[in-house]
């Protein structure tokens, strides 16, 4: 008996042996696979990095694939303002919203509202898109006409509302489920100290829950920093650097979208293209370890 428990015993941490290398060498699968992303789109987009200079490419703006100038200058602007402008109109309105759902509404009403930023979620972005068409363009069409600017609607600020309104559901869903992990009995302390339910919800919740907030915050900003269907459609894509919120763009997703299937009769028309996916992957995982590296230091202080 004491030999079969013996045996039990070894059996048991060879097999948990087995388990633990086992999920390692699956973690490790997982987070290389970014990485084999990277190097796949570097191995195709380096013959147009062999011809012109990094710097040359990033800081021209002339895209002209025929005379093979391929300045991406103007796409990059295009991306990052469409997604700040997306964000200066989300970020607030879903922290507002998500402190009302969490704080102040009623069970019925969060449930439903709830049920409501699900189904936004999981509406595809073309329907996105379609709906920017019909509705976002005459609306930014018709302003630019009230404040005496020239605009078809296609431009910046059209993009920028569809994307802020896609953005939502996941900034809201994220920001109330940390804002109810916050411990009841926070909010009573500072209940019982005589604040006020709002300074309680400024002072102790939102600084309980600022780390899950950002977090937020970023997983929206790579939704809207990615977004290629709806924008796409209603942003305009002509590239040039756009001077007002009112003038079109062409950001990178959208560039990739609109050109990659065309891209075999043109030289280095294929690896500018793949160049183009690497810089966004690029910028995107710059921003995320950007905030990866400022919650630490919030978590610190």
């Amino acid at each position: 008996m004491h030999c079969k428990s013996l045996r039990e015993i070894y059996w048991r941490r060879i097999t948990d042996k087995i388990a633990a290398k086992s999920m390692l060498i699956t973690v490790a699968f997982a987070n290389s696979i970014v990485f084999l992303i990277a190097l796949g789109l570097l191995v195709k987009s380096w013959p147009i990095l062999t011809k012109k200079s990094i710097f040359h490419l990033l800081l021209s703006s002339s895209w002209h694939p025929l005379k093979g100038e391929f300045g991406f200058y103007p796409f990059i602007i295009g991306t990052l303002e469409v997604t700040a402008i997306a964000m200066i109109l989300a970020i607030p309105v879903c922290l507002l919203s998500a402190i009302y759902l969490s704080e102040y509404a009623h069970r019925r009403l969060r449930d439903l509202t709830q049920l409501v930023i699900d189904i936004m979620a999981a509406i595809p972005s073309v329907i996105y898109g379609l709906w920017g068409v019909i509705v976002v363009v005459p609306f930014v069409r018709a302003l630019g006409q009230a404040l005496d600017t020239q605009t078809t609607g296609y431009s910046l600020l059209a993009g920028g509302i569809i994307l802020a309104i896609m953005v939502s559901p996941i900034i809201i869903s994220v920001s109330m489920e940390v804002l109810r992990t916050v411990p009841v009995q926070a909010r009573e302390t500072a209940l019982a100290l005589g604040t006020t339910k709002w300074e309680a919800i400024k002072h102790v919740v939102l600084r309980s829950a600022l780390h899950g907030i950002f977090s937020a915050i970023v997983l929206g900003f790579a939704r809207a920093f990615g977004e290629t269907i709806a924008v796409l459609m209603i942003v305009g894509n002509v590239p040039k650097v756009p001077t007002s919120i009112f003038d079109p763009a062409y950001p990178l997703p959208a560039l990739l979208a609109n050109n990659y299937g065309e891209m075999m009769s043109i030289p280095l028309y294929n690896s500018a293209l793949l160049l183009s996916a690497l810089i966004l992957l690029l910028v995107v995982s710059a921003f995320n370890v950007t905030a990866h590296l400022t919650l630490m230091r919030i978590e610190r202080r």
